[in-house]
């Protein structure tokens, strides 16, 4: 483990007993592995590129580093059930994050949406405990079908996750985005713009982004008159922010098997992805999204 992971999970579990997880108060014996250092875990299993659970915990109780930082570390079902059960602390853990980010006041937001399968083969469709949440969709990039969901995403330039959800591929992606601007709408400054594709076109969608005070911006589509251009230069930042997320932290490759699963397991991947942010913000990092000096 390298110093600037140790010093990136010294002050990331100062932050999270501070400002995250509340103090326990009350009788009952506390236990061994406490909620901080439960979510300081869950990062650095994404930082390392363990996929599996059940490797990173074997894994964890070998390493004399992380036993010398984590003394105590549970078997894997209780690992597991312990994440499931601190969905609400991951959450969050991302939101403190990115609100003490420089980035948190940026007036440019960028938002798109990235698929995350969940199965591969007809008997997972019709076995998976995701039947009814997930279901077939077409990702454009890679020219393919999938069976899964959909993570949505808003974020700010540096890739700081502002708002994020996960949805069935079928739903279309302004009813999504706008569920999301409805639901965290305290989060919306005067005067924000978001950059958009060309798929969050259309007078409803604007009329909804107006509402918010967000001014939409988006590639001119070509039976349309020329307004933005298209915007291909700045529109690979939200790729290259997925690109972060499925190539440095194996989104596609998170092994969910269950709703709480895939949640928990993309939860996991942004806040890695928002800790390292938030860490090279603070060392002065150039590429605030460069996770190469965390991950072995």
């Amino acid at each position: 483990m390298t110093k600037e992971l140790e010093a990136l999970l010294t002050e990331l579990y100062v932050l999270v007993d501070d400002q995250v997880v509340e103090p326990r108060h009350g009788r009952g014996r506390r236990p061994e592995l406490s909620d901080s250092e439960l979510l300081c875990l869950a990062v650095t299993q994404m930082l390392l590129g363990f996929h599996s659970e059940r490797r990173w915990v074997r894994h964890a109780q070998r390493n004399p580093d992380l036993r010398r930082m984590f003394p105590y570390m549970p078997q894997q079902p209780g690992y597991d059930k312990r994440l499931k059960a601190s969905r609400g602390l991951l959450c969050n853990t991302i939101r403190v994050l990115a609100r003490v980010c420089p980035s948190w006041s940026d007036d440019l937001w960028i938002t798109d949406a990235t698929p995350v399968p969940c199965g591969t083969s007809r008997e997972t469709v019709k076995r998976s405990d995701l039947a009814g949440h997930a279901g077939y969709g077409y990702c454009a990039s890679y020219s393919r079908y999938y069976w899964g969901l959909k993570l949505y995403l808003v974020c700010a330039g540096d890739g700081m996750p502002i708002m994020w959800c996960l949805a069935h591929p079928k739903i279309g992606e302004r009813e999504v985005v706008a569920a999301l601007l409805e639901h965290d709408r305290h989060l919306i400054r005067d005067g924000q713009v978001m950059l958009a594709d060309k798929g969050f076109s259309g007078k409803d969608f604007a009329a909804t982004t107006a509402a918010h005070g967000i001014e939409l911006l988006r590639p001119d589509r070509k039976d349309e008159t020329y307004r933005h251009g298209n915007l291909g230069g700045v529109r690979q930042w939200i790729e290259s922010v997925n690109q972060t997320l499925k190539g440095q932290l194996d989104l596609e490759q998170h092994g969910g098997r269950t709703t709480h699963g895939v949640f928990t397991r993309v939860a996991q991947r942004l806040l890695a992805m928002a800790a390292g942010i938030w860490r090279n913000w603070a060392t002065g990092v150039q590429a605030k999204r460069a996770l190469t000096a965390y991950d072995h």
